[in-house]
């Protein structure tokens, strides 16, 4: 393999307070978010509703169009730019079933300058019980596979390393769900695949390190684990580097030229190789080492 770190000696469990920091911050400035603005924000794929992307030939403020909305009754839609300039990205809570109302709201945006003057490039309509219920299953599926995880990791390994790769995986959705919250983002369809790739990306990346803790455990057995573990992501640090980049590579060229619809995936994906490559080295290592340290002490107290 390509080396780009070559004989590295990093105490990566030496700076693990300063990493906890770091990440209880930015964990708590998320779940504050949600707090504040009362959850995720969900986009109409689990909240229900209609989302019509429009794009106005003429010049068009966001209050022309709320304006319109408002006359007919959909005064909260949630309007905001997208794409192109006078192009805007409608959320109407309501779902609208029938075409009698979508021409209702067809009509609305006719009337901002006099004609139909505009183009509708992209309608979608979802009941609100189907969102309701692909809401639940979008958590279920998120449980279900950390549950999964911990499951084979203790039948791979040990517990210990399961509680390690388990701490580190909700720290990675946290601080992802917490930025998606803290820019305004929303959680479609396509977020939720993000984030199960998130969950796989980050366990694998600790498998690795995992792996080459166990082999180094039995080579330098009267060694302290501290010292295996700063050993063991010394040794993998340039593998965890280059697939990283050669992956962010990738995604980032979805993140900048892959238009607004993707962007949102494309950001997911983004934090979430970033947080996870952080989180193998500076959350699930010591989390396992202060597991081993509680464990040796209650056998000696």
């Amino acid at each position: 393999m390509f080396e780009l770190i070559k004989n590295v000696n990093i105490n990566f469990l030496g700076k693990r307070k300063i990493a906890g920091v770091f990440s209880g911050v930015i964990i708590v400035a998320g779940l504050l978010s949600l707090v504040i603005h009362g959850g995720p924000h969900y986009s109409i794929d689990f909240e229900g509703g209609t989302e019509i992307q429009v794009l106005f030939h003429e010049t068009t403020a966001v209050e022309s169009v709320r304006e319109a909305l408002s006359e007919i009754g959909y005064g909260d839609a949630a309007i905001r730019e997208f794409g192109n300039v006078n192009e805007y990205l409608i959320h109407v809570k309501k779902a609208t079933r029938s075409e009698e109302q979508v021409n209702i709201i067809r009509d609305a945006l006719a009337s901002i300058h006099g004609g139909e003057n505009y183009e509708i490039r992209r309608l979608e309509t979802v009941g609100p019980k189907i969102g309701k219920e692909l809401r639940g299953d979008m958590i279920s599926a998120v449980l279900i596979a950390m549950i999964g995880i911990v499951i084979y990791i203790s039948i791979r390994f040990q517990f210990m390393y399961a509680i390690g790769a388990l701490v580190a995986l909700t720290h990675d959705v946290l601080i992802t769900l917490g930025l998606f919250s803290l820019l305004n983002l929303e959680i479609s369809l396509s977020v939720l695949a993000a984030f199960l790739f998130i969950v796989g990306y980050s366990l694998n990346d600790t498998i690795v390190v995992f792996d080459r803790v166990r082999e180094n455990a039995k080579v330098k057995r009267h060694d302290a684990f501290e010292a295996v573990l700063n050993m063991s992501l010394n040794q993998t640090l340039n593998r965890t580097v280059i697939t990283s980049l050669t992956t962010l590579t990738v995604v980032g060229i979805l993140l900048f030229f892959g238009g607004e619809v993707i962007k949102p995936f494309a950001f997911a994906l983004t934090v979430g190789l970033i947080v996870g490559t952080y989180s193998s080295i500076f959350v699930a290592s010591p989390v396992v080492l202060i597991w081993d340290e509680n464990q040796k002490k209650k056998q000696h107290g």
